[in-house]
């Protein structure tokens, strides 16, 4: 996670993101640093938008909230896609509580 943090802090900074300069901000941080990391991350935000990436991310909990709708406007299908995520994460939830519920039915009887 610190990786991403190093990113974070450079793009705030207004600094490039490229390995000496993730290096330079980890080794400030005291994190032993591993060179196959910091190339992996560069790698994957090279043709990455944070300032989008991170409005995206804040706008999310808001489109699957109790508000409903959208935050973006214009981008309604990525309303609706962050929305069909959370139903299916709520689902995906209730049916572990369910499956909880159930198994723990048969231990009360047994220990009762």
């Amino acid at each position: 996670m610190e990786y991403v943090y190093a990113a974070l802090i450079l793009n705030e900074s207004g600094e490039e993101i490229n390995e000496d300069n993730v290096t330079a901000v980890l080794e400030a941080a005291g994190v032993d640093v591993e060179q196959s990391r910091v190339k992996a991350l560069v790698a994957a935000l090279e043709d990455v938008d944070i300032e989008e990436a991170i409005e995206t991310a804040a706008a999310a909990p808001a489109a699957g909230g109790a508000a409903g709708g959208s935050a973006g406007g214009d981008d309604d299908d990525e309303g609706d896609e962050a929305d069909d995520e959370a139903e299916e994460e709520e689902a995906a939830e209730e049916e572990d509580d369910e499956d909880e519920e159930a198994s723990g039915e048969g231990l009360g009887e047994l220990f009762g």
